[in-house]
């Protein structure tokens, strides 16, 4: 969530915008009003009579107004706003002035006071707030001559509707806190499918048009010398277009499925393409789906990187994989190559994207120059028994 939408109280998730529900505390607060039924009992039955039951009027006048103004002032639940506490104050006075003015039963107002702190104040001020009130009842009720019945059953109000409100305002505080994780949640979520898009496209774009130029740079040199393998090469360029407009396709809606035949397939024709002999060499049983595709990512990236960098003649291709049956089951990946080691050695976006699905997979991936001459790139990933890759899938990068 944005810091507007939490300064404005604006909870905004999923493409909606929920804003606090300022009509239901006013609802549920005025339905307290039926209180004021004493104060205007006291006007009503003559027990305030002239001039005073005129001021009876528009002090009661000026405090619901107050204190409905102090309800629909708080951001949100807990969250006083700019004017809450002014208002609040204001609401306070006439709750405490006008039982010691009008006497009877304006004892009644400093009840509603305690609803707006129970709902408006954090958790401690709100306490020490009701605390309050209970103790300006007692007093004003022992210097009116209230009885002790009445006295009781005020503070038995104020403590009940505290411990009510209270319980309302940290319900729906935690809805709203709901709503925010909420939110925060949609944000993660689309900025890691932002994310993985992005590295698909880069994988998947990245082998295809390093295959397209080498295939243009072919069908352009054939074409001066008048061959007629120009045809298919184009053919052959219009093909492979045709498959990455597709795998792009796939990759944006996350259908795609990037197997490790697959891509030891057009590992053969890319090499082949950019005239490079390939070997490829397999040991052990099938690998599982999560290695499978995991695999095939590191078979597209590191003959991208070859075709790209290496400027080699040869690559060799070996896959091992033990099925996890012993301790010391592992499978591995192997991409060698006879060119320049220096091209390889840069561990551009391709290659930091590798390592990090490998990493979560439980392997290590391990790419530099040989010995002898050239660049490779090597992944272990450990397969023990009941081990997470032997039937889950590798978790996203």
């Amino acid at each position: 969530m944005s810091p507007e939408s939490r300064v404005s109280g604006v909870l905004t998730f999923g493409g909606t915008e929920q804003r606090p529900p300022r009509w239901r505390r006013l609802i549920g607060t005025s339905l307290g009003l039926v209180y004021l039924f004493y104060p205007i009992g006291d006007v009503t039955s003559g027990a305030i009579t002239g001039v005073k039951a005129v001021w009876a009027v528009l002090a009661l006048v000026a405090f619901i107004a107050t204190f409905l103004a102090t309800v629909l002032s708080p951001v949100n639940y807990g969250e006083p706003g700019r004017w809450t506490y002014p208002l609040l104050g204001l609401t306070v006075a006439m709750a405490v002035i006008f039982p010691l003015v009008f006497g009877g039963g304006w004892l009644a107002l400093p009840i509603y006071v305690t609803v707006v702190i129970s709902m408006a104040l954090p958790m401690r001020r709100a306490i020490a707030g009701v605390v309050a009130m209970a103790v300006v009842v007692l007093a004003e009720g022992l210097a009116d001559g209230a009885d002790g019945g009445t006295i009781t059953l005020l503070l038995l109000q104020i403590s009940t509707l505290s411990m009510l409100f209270m319980s309302v305002r940290n319900t729906r505080m935690l809805v709203v806190e709901l709503h925010r994780a909420q939110g925060e949640v949609a944000r993660l979520a689309a900025g890691e499918e932002r994310l993985r898009i992005a590295r698909d496209l880069h994988d998947l774009l990245g082998h295809t048009l390093s295959l397209i130029v080498l295939k243009s740079e072919l069908a352009g040199r054939l074409a001066e010398q008048g061959s007629p393998r120009t045809a298919g090469e184009i053919r052959d360029i219009e093909s492979v277009a045709r498959t990455a407009l597709q795998e792009v396709r796939e990759a944006v809606t996350g259908y795609r499925r990037r197997g490790l035949s697959e891509e030891l397939d057009n590992a053969r024709a890319a090499l082949g393409a950019a005239g490079v002999a390939v070997t490829v060499r397999t040991s052990g049983t099938p690998l599982p789906d999560p290695l499978d595709g995991l695999f095939g990512w590191a078979v597209r990236e590191a003959v991208t990187n070859v075709v790209r960098h290496a400027r080699a003649t040869r690559c060799e291709i070996s896959v091992t994989y033990e099925d996890g049956t012993h301790e010391d089951g592992a499978a591995g990946l192997e991409v060698a190559d006879n060119g320049a080691a220096a091209g390889g050695l840069a561990f551009g976006s391709g290659l930091t994207g590798l390592a990090e699905r490998v990493r979560a997979a439980g392997g290590s991936l391990d790419a530099g120059g040989r010995p002898g001459g050239g660049f490779r790139l090597r992944i272990t990933v450990p397969v023990a028994v009941d081990s997470p890759a032997c039937g889950t899938s590798v978790p996203p990068s």
